[in-house]
């Protein structure tokens, strides 16, 4: 990241031919992955809300629900993997890719997840 930084100050790299960094990704709404899910798959995502539900240690990854107030029924819940692990209660900033239609077997299948998340557990 501070090389990508040093490049952009310099005016080696423009900012056109950058991924997008964890700074750069706007922060989303449940409701919102949920719609745009299809243009987003494969995209780095950033969600803030409450942590309702975790399963550790399963296929060496967390499983966490996160909701946030927005979305109805299906659409209300992100599920998501992350080495990290939080509470049930937590209020959590995540950020990670989408996953579309996600079938990790054993009854493990998602139309919409976040994988490979970093979590920051707010104070």
């Amino acid at each position: 990241m501070k090389m990508v930084l040093a490049l952009v100050v310099a005016g080696v790299v423009g900012l056109s031919g950058l991924n997008a960094c964890a700074a750069d990704v706007k922060t989303q709404t449940v409701a919102a992955l949920y719609k745009d899910k299809a243009s987003l798959a494969g995209r780095e995502v950033r969600v803030q809300g409450k942590v309702v539900k975790v399963n550790n240690g399963i296929m060496d990854r967390n499983f966490l629900h996160i909701q946030d107030g927005t979305g109805e029924h299906a659409t209300s819940d992100l599920t998501v993997t992350s080495k990290q692990t939080a509470k049930v209660g937590d209020q959590v900033t995540i950020t990670g890719r989408v996953a579309v239609d996600k079938d990790f077997g054993a009854g493990y299948a998602y139309g919409l997840i976040v994988e490979e998340a970093s979590i920051t557990v707010g104070k």
